[in-house]
């Protein structure tokens, strides 16, 4: 995979990767940057929660069950002194769906960690990552309800 990023001025920049798809580049303000574009480590952040969550949708659609919708977040928590690298992070899944089976959830998320998600597998090596799971009954994000919260281990 080949990856490259073109400087455009100040702390402004454009990435771009072999799939061609462009993304912006920026700073905070307080730094030089004019907030114009994803901060790098927003967009490791990102990059976590986007690769797992498409082993997770991918694996639940296979086990046929009936999501309705899906949001993945990563809260990362960063060292205080530079370089700042990422010293944990948390993984949320929230399911929302018709008779969602959390057997089904926890081997899809089990799935992604041990065998399908790079970003997760690497990071993993140098920080801990807790993985928590919320499964909503309903047809949508705004008309549901909370059927059991969790957390997968490695392991259980």
């Amino acid at each position: 995979m080949d990856a490259k990023v073109l400087w455009h001025q100040g702390l402004t920049f454009t990435g771009t990767a072999d799939s061609g798809f462009e993304i912006s580049l920026g700073a905070d303000p307080a730094v030089g940057g004019a907030n114009d574009g994803f901060r790098p480590m927003e967009l490791m952040a990102l990059s976590l929660a986007g690769c797992t969550a498409m082993d997770v949708i991918s694996i639940m659609r296979k086990k046929r069950q009936e999501v309705s919708a899906f949001e993945v977040r990563v809260r990362a928590q960063r060292a205080d002194v530079h370089p700042k690298v990422f010293t944990s992070a948390v993984i949320e899944y929230e399911v929302t769906g018709r008779g969602i089976q959390e057997a089904a959830l926890l081997r899809s998320i089990e799935l992604s960690a041990q065998a399908y998600c790079p970003a997760q597998g690497m990071l993993a090596k140098v920080m801990p990552l807790k993985l928590e799971y919320q499964i909503y009954e309903g047809d949508s994000s705004e008309n549901r309800e909370l059927v059991t919260r969790g957390e997968w281990t490695e392991g259980a």
